[in-house]
Order: C-alpha cells, then structure tokens, then sequence
C-alpha cells in the first residue's frame, strides 16, 4: 500500500479515472516532490463532474477486505489491550514471595472497588420468609430481603431439615446466570437441592434485570426485554456516567446475600462459600475476590482470560467489564489470585464458548500463585464434557469441592436425579415482579438517577468555580483526546464513488494510531474552507442528507463525510439499534476509554490534516481556513468535545441538530435505547455535555430543531 503513490502509480492511478494530460504533468512533477497527503488536495482540484465513476461502485462498498480490517476500531483496540495484558503477565511472574503477593492483592482489591465507584453503607436487612415447601430432607424456604432501602433481594433458601441454632450448617450464595427466571431455573434448582441434601444450606438469589427483579418493565407490567443481558447493557449506560457498572449493584447484592446467610441461625458465618454459573460464574468470581468471608468458591463456565475471551466472543455484557481494568492490569485470573489462598474450584466445560484453553491458562497463573503461598492445593479446576452449563458431573464436582472445605468431607459425591419444583410455586411476590409487588421499590434507575442528582449539586460549585482554561483541561482529560501538535496523517484514496450528492472521492485518512474512513464531496475548485458532517450512522448516512450536503456545496465548501470510530465501516458488525456497537464500547471500556473519545480524537486528527495541507497547499498560514462541524443525534456529542478542544481556530462553527438527551437525562431513561455508546464513565462528576455549549459560544453555535 505504501507504493501506491509513486510516480509509476500515481500515472496508472490517474489515468484510470480519464482524468486529462495535465493531470499526468503535473503526477510526473509531484510525486517526488511532496508528502503523500498533498495528493489529496491536487485530487480535489482535478476531479469534475466529467470524470467517470471507478467500477460505478456504490459508496458503501469503497473498501477491500484488508482495508476493512485495517479501519476495525475492535482490531486496532485489540492490540492495545495484548499490550497492556502482556505487561501483567510480567509483573505477575516478578511475584516471588509472600510480602509482594499480598502487597498486589492490596492494590487489586482497591482498584476493583475504586473502579467499581465504592459500595454503600450497609443498612437492616429488613427480611422475611414469605412462603415455605417442604422437600426430601430439607425445605425451601421464599425470602425477601434488603439489598438496599426500598431495593428488594427475592431468593429460595434451601435448608437441611436437621439445621438449627444447635447444629449449625455452612451456607453457600449461589448466584444464577443470565437466565430470565433465574433462581427457580432447574440448573439453579439442581444447586439448592444438591448442596441441601449434602448437609449444606444454599440461598438461591435473583440478580437484577431476571427473576423477580426485572428493572425494565411495560406499562402493563411485564418485561420490556426478554434478553437478560440486554437489561444489564440498558442498566449499565446510567451507572457508567455516574461512575458506577452494573457490576457493583450486583456484587453489592452478593456481599448482602452472604448478609443474609450470616443473619441466620442454622448458618455458621464462619463457613460461607459461593458458586454460580456462568453470569454466575462473574458475580462469584467478583465477590470471592472482594469478600473475605467467602471460604470456599466455585465460579461455573465464565473463568478463562481476557485475551483468550477477546480473539473469540469479544467482550459480554455490561457487569463483566469493569471500567479500565485492562490498564490497571486486572485480567481474570486475578479473581483468583485476588482471594489466595482461600480455596478456589474453577468449573468449566470443554465446548464452553467461555474459552476453555483460556480456562487452563488461568489455572496455570492461579496455581503458580497458590503454590508460591504455600497452598498449592487450595485451587483446582474440573473439566467436563459438555457445551456451556453446569453438567451432573461438574455439580457433583462442586459439591464435593465444598463439602471438603466447608465441612471437612473429602469423598466422592455421586451425580443423582434431583426433583424440580414448580417455577411458578417459588415465586416470592405477589406480581412475580418486585417493581410492581411494592408500591416503594426503586430500581437501579431510580438508585442511578439519585446519585446523579447529588452530582448535578456538586458539579452546580465544582464545574462553575473552574476558568474556561480550567474546564478545558477537564474535557481532554475525560475525552483523553488533545490536538495533535502537528498532522501525522496522510490520505489514502480509493478512488471515485457515487454518492447520492454526486461524485464522492472516498479514501482513508490515517496515522500510527488510528484509520478513518472518509468521502469528500468537493467543488470543481480549490477552497480553504471545509464542512464535515457527522451522522450515527457515518458516512452513508451523512451521504443521504443530500439537502445539507448541496446547501454547503453551493456556499462554496468541500464537504467531508466520515466514519468515526463505531461506526460505519470501523465496526465489526452492524451495531445493534438498541446497543449500538456494544463490543468495541466494552473493548474501549475496558482500556479506560470511550467511544466518545476515540470520535473526539478522529475530528482533531481531521481537522489537523486538513488544516496542514490548506498551509502546504498555499505555502503560508491558513488564515482564511474553516471548519464547519455539522451533527445530528449522537454525533453531536463528539462534536461538541471536538469543538471545545479544536477552539475556534479549527472549528468555526457547529450546526447541530436532532440533540441527544443530557446525559443527566439519558440516566433517568428506563430504557436508554441507542445511547451506550455516548456513555462516558464518570463524567457526571465533572460536566455534562450540554456545559460545553458555553463553552464554545453563542457565535460558534447554531442549533437547528428539526
């Protein structure tokens, strides 16, 4: 690709598109003469409307196969996150002696929590058992309980007949997956019934978003989603701008299970241990590394590593990504390493999408560590035959795991048949749902949306005593995106293509650092001023609003269309009308970053390159050198960001139209549809998107209701 623009090239180049003998002169001079990205400019001034179309190509499809994978955002953050794992790797293996691992265990711990943005006071658990069924050898007990004041746990408590005050049992949360019933599911049934009949108490919980606990609900009561895992995604847009994940209300209800176990009388507090599969699997994983009190854990199908989970299935669902920890050097092997060298059984099946090499590799890490410590015994890991799910053998497996740690049995437990309750007979309210079951239940919306508006007050003090140098500084740093001091950038074209304005030269601006796809509609002349136009949906949808593009054309400006990172060409998939492209946004997330800053960084480099070469191209300084930042919806955001940091100098005027809600609105949303990838973790506690309006000023500003 780099011989592309040789004079040789640059002659076949031309000549395919028919463009005149002038054009070739000049090729034959200019080639050796001056950067690749001046080409660009002698393009524009060269196409006219008389030049035909390259293959009569359709816009959208400008790209070859290695050119798509080398505009993926995904690609490209996959490489930073190697990176970043490949350096904890190192500093694990520096690990030698008891001093330096508990030092490390310290920080992780600390990191998880910071990143997690802390847990609440814990308060009564206000619970009760609201129905009871009687089993072979032990009850199911329906219990409510407190997470949080007004933020309700429903569970099934399965409880060995013989346990009382006198004989206490030991009493193991189990946590289920992404199922939509949840605790009465007959793989979280099999758990509760198979550790009763051992001798050990099992409180079976639902997670928020499944079970009774659905948080996103129709005005007639049901559930709005029947993809758990879409709820959490939902949930997750609100608690990333307060600087919280879903994560933390579900490990929070996890610490509070083990609460609840601890509260009762049949349970010896000193003997609590954890499983859980699959989004199971992450909540124990979570809560044995956080929570000395679990003694015993057993994380089901979810345990493998980061770059094991990346190359495959890519990043899951919002509470199995915390913020940055990639750059903090927490990979999940640490959820193990975190809690050493208490005992830990990694369940896992061979055909599991969870990565099963990745599975061992973890394993490898963890016993290193164990073994370090002295305890190389205390951690295990089974693998069993089997697609995703806890089979008889591998609940067996567990089963013994805890007996031999919680209850000093070390004999083979046999897979036997378990019977299966009713669903419906398990059900702990009135509604089957929480939300509608208590007339002052809140919701991790409701719990998001108060802990916004504590920040709207501080932020009313903090953000109003900062100067506008100030508040720049806190804009770069959240976007982490800056200007770049001098362009870096050339333009790879790919020719000529139809667009419904006309004739678009479509091409590639790129740097060390990022690719980004581009179509410039130009004028039949040369001309220092520019207007790009940001849709959601990138260039083929700028492309389509032929009435915006044709009204700047005709007031004499090239017009620039572009992908900016999640979107269009740069995504891996279509991105999903209600996620957006949550896979790269949780790539990101997981380096600390957003896609709002990646886009924020995609206009500088824009606006840089298309300032240098107006300078190249006049041989002086750009005096008379504008852009025009035109966005609707979501763009509008990294417009604002790109306006704030590119100052007037670079960015002349923002039309925008089509606002998206504030980002103080979008956490009361029920539903934030299509609005995850504009989430910025914790910006809520500096600004919100609409304080950067003044920031730029009522003469850089012209916003359009439509």
């Amino acid at each position: 690709m780099h011989q592309l623009f040789s004079a040789s090239n640059m002659k076949r180049f031309l000549a395919r598109y028919s463009i005149g003998a002038i054009c070739l002169d000049v090729c034959k001079w200019f080639a050796p003469r001056v950067a690749m990205g001046m080409l660009f400019f002698v393009l524009i001034g060269s196409f006219s409307a008389s030049c035909s179309i390259a293959d009569a190509a359709e816009i959208d499809s400008f790209l070859s196969e290695d050119d798509s994978l080398s505009v993926n955002v995904y690609a490209r953050l996959q490489k930073l996150a190697y990176a970043a794992l490949d350096q904890r790797l190192e500093r694990v293996e520096r690990l030698k002696d008891v001093e330096s691992i508990q030092i490390e265990q310290e920080r992780l711990r600390e990191q998880m929590i910071g990143r997690l943005g802390g847990f609440p006071d814990k308060t009564p658990l206000h619970s009760s058992v609201v129905g009871v069924i009687q089993a072979n050898g032990y009850r199911i007990e329906k219990v409510i309980f407190d997470s949080r004041p007004h933020h309700r746990i429903t569970a099934n408590f399965y409880v060995p007949n013989d346990a009382s005050s006198n004989k206490r049992v030991p009493g193991i949360a189990v946590s289920s997956g992404h199922s939509r019933t949840a605790k009465t599911a007959e793989y979280n049934q099999r758990f509760g019934a198979m550790f009763a009949s051992h001798g050990m108490a099992a409180l079976v919980f639902d997670p928020i978003g499944q079970g009774e606990r659905s948080q996103i609900l129709g005005e007639d009561g049901e559930v709005s989603y029947g993809g758990t895992t879409t709820e959490h995604m939902l949930i997750g847009v609100g608690a990333t701008l307060v600087g919280k994940n879903t994560a933390t209300y579900r490990i929070w209800d996890g610490m509070r299970a083990l609460d609840y176990l601890a509260s009762r009388e049949e349970i010896d507090p000193d003997k609590l241990g954890y499983t859980g599969c699959s989004g199971g699997g992450t909540l124990t994983s979570y809560v044995m590394a956080l929570d000395p009190r679990v003694r015993c854990a057993a994380p089901a199908c979810y345990l493998t590593t980061f770059r094991r989970l990346i190359e495959t299935i890519g990043p899951q669902d919002a509470e199995q990504n915390l913020y940055s920890q990639i750059i903090d050097g927490i990979d999940q092997p640490d959820y193990v390493f975190i809690r050493a060298p208490l005992p830990t059984l990694i369940s896992s099946t061979t055909q599991d999408f969870f990565n099963i090499d990745g599975s061992w590799e973890n394993f490898r890490q963890s016993k290193q560590i164990y073994g370090r410590l002295g305890y190389p015994e205390r951690v295990d890991l089974v693998e069993i035959e089997g697609p995703h799910g806890v089979q008889p053998e591998g609940l067996a497996t567990i089963t013994h795991w805890m007996k031999r740690w919680l209850c000093g049995v070390d004999q083979p437990v046999e897979p036997i048949e378990l019977k299966i309750q009713e669903s419906s007979s398990l059900l702990c309210t009135s509604t089957g749902q929480v939300l509608t079951s208590f007339a002052d239940e809140l919701s991790v919306v409701d719990l998001n949306s108060e802990f916004s508006e504590k920040l709207a007050k501080q932020r009313s003090l903090s953000w109003g005593s900062l100067s506008d140098l100030e508040k720049l500084a806190v804009v770069q740093s959240t976007a982490k995106a800056t200007l770049p001091e001098e362009n870096v950038a050339k333009f790879i074209s790919k020719g000529l293509f139809d667009s419904p304005s006309g004739e678009a030269m479509c091409g590639v601006l790129m740097t060390d650092s990022c690719r980004i796809p581009c179509a410039v509609i130009r004028l039949g002349r040369t001309t220092s001023r520019w207007s790009i136009i940001l849709h959601d949906e990138g260039i083929n949808g700028a492309a389509r609003l032929t009435e915006v593009v044709e009204q700047r054309l005709k007031a004499g400006r090239h017009v620039v269309l572009l992908d900016l990172s999640g979107q269009g060409r740069t995504t891996t998939a279509k991105p999903d009308a209600t996620l957006s492209d949550w896979k790269t946004f949780y790539l990101a997330y997981l380096l600390g970053d957003s896609l709002v800053g990646l886009q924020t960084q995609d206009l500088l480099t824009v606006a840089r390159f298309l300032e240098s070469e107006v300078v190249k191209q006049k041989n002086e300084t750009a005096s008379d050198f504008s852009i025009e930042l035109v966005a609707s919806g979501q763009s509008v955001i990294p417009a604002l960001h790109a306006g704030v940091i590119g100052d007037g100098q670079h960015f002349e005027r923002l039309t925008l139209s089509d606002l998206p809600p504030s980002w103080s609105e979008m956490v009361q949303v029920k539903a934030p549809v299509g609005m995850l990838g504009s989430a910025v973790h914790g910006v809520l506690d500096s600004y919100d998107w609409p304080d950067l309006l003044d920031l730029i000023g009522e003469d850089r500003l012209q916003i359009r209701k439509e």
